[in-house]
């Protein structure tokens, strides 16, 4: 079958071997979407049948999409020689925003194993052949959202963002903000062909708001399949609302300032409109276009409320609203991040002001990170050094960044979690997680690592 010639790689790829009676595969065409459809509806259940599934805009990275088969099934088994047991793959990003920078990462996605399967490893299988893979092209990082936030935290992926859901009433009362009366706000109906290129620009400059700092995290959509995914408007998505609906808010020149998409659902009691704006996305270049399209948003025919998912916690609508109370905030994970190569991804982002520490990092599943590392920062906002300074082990008396006493012990997931700057490594103390050799080297490095806005994306994959 196309798609199934065996990984020209040992089975025991990236120090972890595959149970006996699997392989791992390349999925790297069209011909096993079936294959990745079923495994999908096992591990995520959906109300849509294959025949719905296949029709709609496919998201899948081909060519680093990757799948375990089953190549014998036991005695009795009614399973065909073959069968997908398992699958991952990993979108190439190579603008993902870290703080003061951008840089490449391999996002992990579409990860299941069929129930049938459950409990053999599999899944263990997966990440360290993953990590094998996106160390061999050069990736510093992996990245993901994880559907269960209990999974992750033991392959080291560290919780280093969170987002914000709001129920904002209509006609919630907003501070004022110069310049926003005079921003022209159109409603459109959603037309791929002729709005996608001026969303999809609008979302990826937000990346660089506040000028000079940027948001990390803000992944945008890089790949051509994401943005067709992104793009899409399904009807069989649209679960009792209406089609995707568009606002941009522009200045008297015409050029577009920020915009939201959105669809609209009213329930009737009686002859009393309840409604419903369920706003998909909002992306703002500054701050009257984020008062702009709020404050249109909010004063919709027949809506009684906004609903948004996945804002960052830090989002202009929570310093516009004068009552943040009534929106019912709601916080959850979203970003989590996982150090490859930590000696590159140290040197890739920027931080907040100078240090020069020796962190001691214990990494069971990545042994070349393991270890000693000096992290020099010379000035605030600056780029780091980053070297080794010594064998890893068992904290002792001796020189300070020579093999002797590191400044902070921690493992590699709490190393993760502060890296987009919005996890402090001082909170990581609290909890245990970081060990610090002296309060104050604690607290230069937790400035350290901060950056001024919160990570944060607005979607997920």
């Amino acid at each position: 079958m196309a798609g199934s010639r065996p990984l020209s790689l040992p089975r025991d790829t990236g120090g972890m071997t595959l149970p006996d009676g699997y392989r791992i595969i390349p999925l790297d065409d069209r011909a096993r979407l079936d294959d990745v459809l079923e495994v999908d509806t096992w591990a995520f259940p959906i109300e849509h049948g294959l025949d719905e599934l296949r029709q709609l805009p496919s998201p899948l990275p081909w060519g680093r999409m990757w799948g375990i088969e089953a190549v014998e099934p036991p005695a009795g088994s009614l399973a065909p020689a073959n069968a997908l047991a398992g699958m991952y793959g990993a979108y190439d990003l190579r603008a993902f925003p870290v703080p003061g920078d951008e840089t490449a990462c391999s996002w992990v996605t579409w990860v299941g194993v069929h129930p049938s399967h459950r409990r053999r490893g599999l899944l263990r299988s997966m990440i360290a052949h993953h990590f094998a893979e996106a160390r061999g092209r050069g990736e510093s990082l992996s990245v993901l959202n994880a559907a269960e936030a209990g999974i992750y935290g033991r392959f080291g992926y560290g919780h280093a963002a969170p987002t914000l859901s709001l129920t904002v009433p209509r006609g919630a009362e907003l501070r004022p903000v110069a310049g926003s009366d005079a921003l022209r706000g159109e409603f459109l109906t959603w037309d791929p062909e002729a709005h996608g290129d001026l969303v999809g620009a609008l979302h990826r400059s937000v990346a660089q708001v506040p000028v000079g700092i940027g948001r990390p995290g803000w992944a945008t959509w890089e790949t051509p399949e994401l943005r067709r995914a992104q793009d899409a408007d399904p009807a069989i998505l649209h679960r009792g609302k209406e089609a995707l609906r568009l606002l941009v808010v522009s200045d008297a020149s015409g050029q577009a300032q920020g915009y939201a998409r959105f669809r609209r659902s009213v329930n009737w009691d009686g002859a009393v409109p309840d409604g419903t704006v369920e706003v998909r996305d909002i992306v703002a270049l500054t701050p009257a276009a984020a008062h702009r399209l709020w404050s249109l948003l909010l004063d919709l025919d027949l809506t009684n409320r906004a609903t948004v998912d996945m804002l960052p916690v830090d989002d202009p609508i929570m310093h516009l609203l004068i009552d943040v109370r009534a929106a019912e905030p709601r916080l959850r994970d979203l970003v989590w991040v996982r150090i490859l190569d930590l000696p590159a991804a140290l040197a890739a982002r920027r931080y907040a002001a100078p240090i020069d520490l020796v962190l001691d990092v214990h990494d069971a599943l990545i042994p070349e990170n393991a270890g000693r590392w000096r992290v020099t920062v010379t000035e605030a906002f600056g780029p780091a050094s980053v070297e080794r300074v010594g064998a890893g082990g068992v904290l002792g008396a001796g020189v300070r960044g020579a093999g002797g006493v590191a400044d902070l012990v921690l493992d590699i997931d709490a190393l993760g979690a502060a890296h987009l700057g919005s996890t402090s490594l001082a909170a990581l103390a609290l909890a245990g997680r970081v060990e610090a050799r002296d309060p104050r080297v604690l607290a230069a490095a937790a400035v350290a690592w901060s950056w001024p806005i919160a990570a944060g994306a607005d979607w997920e994959f």
